[in-house]
């Protein structure tokens, strides 16, 4: 169907729309973007629209890098080309409906952009369907919310944020009617924005909540996660909140998550279903399992991109540190639930709330379809209780610096996500790590100024 019939462009026309907001996910999986003239955006839907480069050559504080080839001073910082996926429609209900679209970036040719999250996700998705797969997925986020906002958390320079409630109380009904407001926008609003909720509750924490959003087509579930962290930040301003996805925001507490539950489908059938085998997983689903357990550390900042990433790793506080697999047991990376023909999946329980939800989710089925491409075989048994049977596996490095040089080295990696892509990647996590090894910290004034 051509864009000039899309039904999509039908709806717009017929609702009279003046403007329409459209946004790109940058590398650190935030999210970009602007309003268009509706004239404007007649033509992006057709011919695309140019959308400065910057937004993967710069970090999340929009300081440009120094270590990058594919964009640079040295390039000037031009216009990249950005296509409209029209099959994202929906509209923002906290934006007086407006009008949203998500979109992804090409090459003047109109290959695939390599270096965009979107691109790099469906790239992986289409070896998975030349297999004859289609990988369904789910995404759960932790996250903290905050009595704070922009401009009061400016003016603490980073002392502690006030947390909306008090005290460990998970699975609160009486801490979530201490903000019913916000409870009750993030569950409407969302499902009306597109992105259904199957499940929110407090966690153990102050003010830590936890979404599970409604399981989908791997790259609609991509596209519903960036749009729940993006939203749920939206709505919260509403209410004199701030929600975080920092991984872990303070020591005293469990870190955040970003689970993502998986499955592989024909269009019809759960693939990782079979009933007849001992432990209800088909072949399919052991190759697939195999491939991430010994695929983890190959990948591991697209899972653990930040320096706070890996204070979340930490042992005794729910965050698996192991590449181990159990069977419905949250202490191990890969919890296999091997229930009915429809249940049955793998939760990877190792990412973090944040998580770049394009390149997690590219992560966990590139290694998952390793697995499948070469007849991987699970060599491990699952582990039991509270890790036992992990003795001797070794746990995943504790810095940014570590995982991206593994990465970086991996040919399963470049096999997979494409040359041109780990090593930018790469380098935005080195100029991440950088960044840290200047910053002198309030934990070093604390430990030194006095003392030494």
């Amino acid at each position: 169907m051509s864009s000039q019939n899309h039904p999509a462009l039908d709806k717009l026309k017929k609702a009279g729309a003046t403007k329409v907001k459209v946004a790109v996910s940058d590398i650190d999986g935030v999210l970009r973007g602007k309003y268009l003239h509706i004239d404007k955006f007649e033509g992006a839907a057709s011919g695309g629209f140019g959308f400065c480069d910057v937004v993967f050559g710069w970090d999340m504080l929009d300081t440009t890098y120094d270590n990058t080839q594919v964009t640079g001073w040295q390039h000037g910082f031009p216009d990249a080309l950005a296509q409209v996926d029209l099959g994202t429609a929906r509209n923002v209900p906290w934006d007086n409906g407006v009008p949203f679209f998500l979109g992804e970036f090409v090459n003047a040719d109109g290959s695939p952009h390599p270096v965009c999250p979107r691109q790099v996700l469906k790239r992986v998705l289409a070896r998975a369907e030349k297999l004859g797969f289609q990988p369904m997925c789910g995404m759960e986020f932790e996250w903290f919310n905050f009595r704070e906002t922009p401009h009061t958390w400016a003016e603490k320079n980073g002392v502690p944020p006030t947390p909306i409630t008090p005290g460990m109380f998970g699975y609160s009904l009486l801490r979530m009617a201490d903000n019913p407001g916000f409870f009750n926008a993030l569950m409407d609003e969302m499902l009306a924005f597109g992105v259904p909720i199957e499940g929110l509750h407090t966690e153990t924490g102050p003010g830590v909540m936890e979404v599970a959003i409604g399981f989908s087509t791997a790259l609609e579930q991509a596209d519903r996660a960036i749009l729940f962290k993006t939203g749920a930040r939206e709505i919260g301003k509403r209410f004199g909140i701030m929600p975080s996805f920092m991984a872990k925001w303070s020591q005293d507490y469990p870190g955040c998550s970003g689970h993502i539950h998986q499955s592989l489908s024909d269009g019809k059938t759960n693939l990782f279903f079979d009933g007849n085998a001992a432990r209800r997983m088909s072949p399919l689903f052991e190759s697939y399992l195999a491939g991430q357990v010994a695929c983890l550390m190959e990948f591991g900042p697209m899972f653990w991109p930040t320096i706070n990433s890996y204070k979340r790793l930490v042992d005794g506080f729910w965050a698996p540190v192991k590449p181990t697999w159990g069977i419905d047991n949250r202490t191990a990376s890969f919890r296999v639930l091997a229930g009915s023909a429809k249940s049955t999946r793998l939760e990877t329980r190792c990412p973090g709330s944040d998580v770049n939800p394009y390149l997690a989710m590219a992560a966990v089925i590139a290694a998952g379809m390793h697995g499948v491409e070469k007849g991987l075989k699970l060599t491990a048994p699952p582990i039991t209780g509270t890790n036992q049977g992990s003795e001797n596996v070794p746990r995943a490095p504790r810095s940014l610096l570590e995982t991206t040089k593994i990465f970086q080295q991996s040919e399963i990696a470049r096999d997979w996500l494409g040359d041109t892509f780990v090593d930018h990647f790469a380098a935005t996590r080195d100029w991440e790590w950088r960044q840290w090894q200047d910053a002198v910290t309030s934990w070093e004034l604390k430990r030194y100024f006095e003392i030494i």
